[in-house]
């Protein structure tokens, strides 16, 4: 569905091939080899062959533990170079010096070195809407004396706020909020922009690269919805973003003071009824295309989907453990209890909270774990004679 309406805005010269490659979420050279496939087999040529195949100039394990030893062993300490001329002179190798360095710093034998300064070059915008959607969130005195987060979702291809509250904490239930409204309002989006936030993602190194394999919850999510993750790594990077709060900060705390607003909850309805709407007609721009990238959204479930899954097992007394609270199961007409059974607890961002068994959900519950639609026991008439 994705590459039918990249392929139809690149034949229309609507989108480059680089642009058209970005919202598959692949680099333009594998957008020119899927339009070669699809026009010569369809869209069965899109099937990639490679994942039965083993390359055939993998190297041998054998020959990466040789190496490996020879250095340990004999050259430890040595620079790479300097090695690499050894193992070619001295022990006829016959690989490459990248080959070499890859196969050593893989193995954890020698410690990579430090990288060049990185050079960095104005990025255009996304050419339509839905594209890539930026989210960050900003601390902040807002009103006197009181410091929240202001949590934004906007889009890169016009810079329009689709979603903006304030919240005590950033974390994973205020980003599944602002992407929920976000979809809710508008469809599925390409590709999610945002910080390394330990929420977005899994940073083994402080200030490394992220673990794209240890999926957060937040990943887990939009991986199951089919959206992009892409982190940043600096600032400059999220420059779009850093703009918008700088504005923001130097216009809304004075809106608020104007209508007398201190508190978490009118701050939050100004800011969804007045000040938001204003401030999109403001600062919209045009985005260089027409249309839009986003997808209608066809699966009810997005709500379950959007929300943190955490797993338990039912307890002797057809109770869920979570969080403090004791979350009591209803009996089961067919199966007529799930003790020891694992189950699934489903906490939205309002708060409140769902157990599932597999896909069945068993029942609906508040935020302080009482049960929602609870039958009341019919009460006893006496017949008269």
């Amino acid at each position: 569905m994705r590459f039918e309406e990249a392929y139809t805005s690149w034949q229309e010269k609507r989108l480059t091939q680089e642009e058209a490659a970005s919202l598959l979420g692949v680099c333009e050279r594998s957008f020119r080899r899927y339009i070669n496939r699809f026009e010569e087999d369809g869209l069965e040529g899109l099937l990639d062959k490679r994942m039965a195949q083993v390359s055939s100039h993998k190297a041998p394990v054998d020959e990466v533990l040789r190496l490996e030893a020879l250095y340990r062993e004999r050259y430890e300490g040595w620079n790479l170079k300097h090695f690499h001329e050894r193992y070619q002179r001295a022990h006829e190798g016959t690989r490459s010096y990248t080959w070499v360095k890859n196969a050593l710093q893989g193995k954890g034998v020698v410690k990579k070195g430090k990288r060049k300064g990185t050079y960095r070059k104005r990025r255009e915008r996304a050419p339509m809407p839905g594209m890539l959607i930026h989210q960050d969130g900003s601390t902040h005195q807002w009103v006197p004396g009181v410091y929240w987060d202001l949590i934004i979702t906007m889009d890169d291809a016009n810079g329009r706020v689709y979603s903006g509250f304030f919240v005590e904490e950033e974390g994973t239930l205020s980003s599944f909020r602002g992407v929920s409204e976000t979809i809710t309002r508008h469809g599925l989006f390409s590709s999610f922009y945002s910080d390394r936030g330990s929420h977005y993602w899994h940073t083994p190194e402080a200030g490394g690269k992220v673990d794209k394999t240890r999926l957060t919850q937040f990943g887990r999510a939009m991986q199951q919805l089919g959206i992009q993750m892409i982190p940043s790594y600096s600032p400059q990077a999220r420059g779009r973003s850093e703009r918008l709060f700088k504005t923001l900060q130097g216009r809304l705390p004075q809106e608020l003071a104007l209508q007398g607003i201190v508190d978490m909850a009118r701050a939050n309805e100004f800011l969804q009824a007045a000040f938001l709407p204003d401030f999109n007609q403001r600062f919209q721009a045009e985005a260089r295309e027409p249309g839009t990238a986003f997808v209608p959204l066809l699966d009810s479930r997005v709500k379950d989907i959007l929300c943190l899954q955490t797993e338990r097992q039912v307890g002797k007394d057809s109770c869920v453990a979570y969080q403090g609270m004791q979350l009591q199961l209803p009996p089961d007409p067919c199966s007529g209890h799930y003790i020891r059974s694992k189950v699934r607890v489903h906490e939205y961002p309002d708060g409140s909270l769902a157990v599932f068994h597999g896909p069945r959900k068993l029942a609906d519950y508040t935020a302080d774990g009482s049960r929602v639609n609870v039958d009341k026991p019919r009460s006893k008439t006496r017949k008269v004679a």
